[in-house]
């Protein structure tokens, strides 16, 4: 049974009578909509509107899962993360997206594609969506071919439990990264 709040925010959901687009960059805008609130009253709300990303969790056949290590400007160190990246507009769907992402930065493809699910990492600030692949049955497809800031990405392999237990030891901040490692984590523990 839906709660009252539930039911409450379906009778009067949120209102957008008017956007504005405040800065506009080539991988995101901020927008400020004026609304009228579930409550009634009316308010803005600033936001910023970005593409989807994909995230791969490769895993070869040795159990050992393809990582990446490289500098994030935002955050002023080092991460280890997953391959992966914008849904650019010439990628048909995030999966394409996931399949060019993981040649780009690992020069790997995989023959097997799952969907691990999505993470919306900031949704009280952004409609940024990362969509979540398992890719697996990997072989080499070509040379890496990294954009000029990536120029420092290094690609590791660890096993599979090295790799969670760096989510565990608050190693891995990028949340799909995380999400993808733990969800997989979860799903062998169910076997």
């Amino acid at each position: 049974m839906a709660s009252t709040r539930e039911n409450a925010a379906e009778r009067r959901p949120w209102r957008l009578l008017k956007t504005r687009e405040l800065v506009r960059g080539p991988y995101f805008a901020v927008r400020r909509d004026d609304v009228i609130r579930p409550d009634g009253a009316q308010d803005t709300y600033d936001h910023v509107v970005a593409p989807g990303s994909a995230t791969v969790l490769a895993i070869d056949d040795e159990d050992r899962v393809v990582l990446t290590r490289q500098y994030i400007y935002t955050w002023g160190t080092r991460q280890w993360r997953l391959p992966g990246g914008g849904v650019d507009v010439t990628d048909t769907t995030p999966l394409a997206a996931a399949r060019r992402e993981l040649a780009e930065e690992t020069g790997l493809s995989a023959s097997h594609w799952e969907t691990l699910g999505q993470v919306h990492g900031a949704d009280s600030l952004s409609n940024h969506v990362d969509h979540v692949f398992l890719a697996t049955g990997l072989s080499t497809s070509g040379p890496q071919a990294l954009e000029p800031g990536e120029a420092d990405l290094d690609v590791v392999r660890l096993p599979f439990a090295e790799a969670v237990a760096l989510v565990e030891k608050d190693q891995v901040p990028h949340a799909a990264s995380a999400y993808a490692l733990l969800r997989a984590a979860l799903r062998r523990n169910r076997r």
